[in-house]
């Protein structure tokens, strides 16, 4: 049985394969660089690997492809990036639902763009703030960003739990910052970095959110 955290004020959820999947974000990429979404995973998957960013991926599919013109032709296109409620794991909303309940603050801070924290606000999660490295001008894994958690949590960093599947991004910066980290295993990340040093140096190890009431001490 995992230990209860103890003075564990606010809880604080990085975003992509923490709170949703990535699924049809990679399939959407596939549809519009014209490569079947088999091929693209797979590429994603390669690139992960080993240890690269992901969207390195677009450009071993379809060479010469510059990621931000594209990414800014499919806005201009309707075609955008968006979040939707089939895009959210299951445990998402009884669990964020559960944590406010028991008196917990709710947060979400993930890398992402400014258009994803506006869809995620329109989902109307059970949280206390929404915001995304696109608004804040920092991103993971810089400790600023962490800084700027801590103080959206409203509680000194020791008091804030920070739940994410990256070990590099989110593990190591968010306890370098002063933070506790639970490290989830799911998603492309969290497995295959499971048992990386990083990875290791969580606070605590869940495979799914249903494990943080008990371990907050709901």
């Amino acid at each position: 049985m995992t230990e209860a955290a103890s003075g564990i004020e606010a809880v604080a959820f990085d975003v992509g394969e923490t709170l949703v999947r990535d699924d049809r974000y990679w399939g959407d990429w596939a549809d519009w660089i014209g490569v079947s979404r088999h091929t693209l995973a797979v590429l994603v998957g390669a690139v992960v690997a080993r240890g690269g960013d992901a969207h390195e991926a677009i450009r071993l599919a379809r060479p010469g492809t510059g990621v931000a013109a594209e990414y800014a032709a499919r806005e201009a296109a309707g075609s955008g990036e968006r979040l939707e409620e089939g895009d959210l794991y299951p445990d998402v909303r009884p669990v964020l639902t559960r944590l406010r309940r028991a008196g917990v603050r709710v947060v979400v801070a993930g890398n992402q763009s400014a258009r994803a924290a506006e869809s995620l606000r329109a989902l109307d999660l059970p949280a206390d703030a929404i915001a995304t490295s696109g608004e804040w001008g920092v991103a993971k894994p810089e400790r600023a960003f962490y800084e700027r958690v801590a103080g959206l949590a409203g509680t000194e960093p020791g008091r804030v739990l920070y739940v994410g599947d990256h070990p590099a991004n989110d593990v190591g910066p968010a306890k370098a910052a002063g933070l506790r980290v639970a490290h989830i295993r799911r998603g492309p990340w969290g497995h295959l970095w499971a048992d990386a040093p990083e990875a290791a140096a969580a606070d605590w190890h869940i495979g799914s959110l249903t494990e943080l009431p008990a371990l907050v001490g709901e």
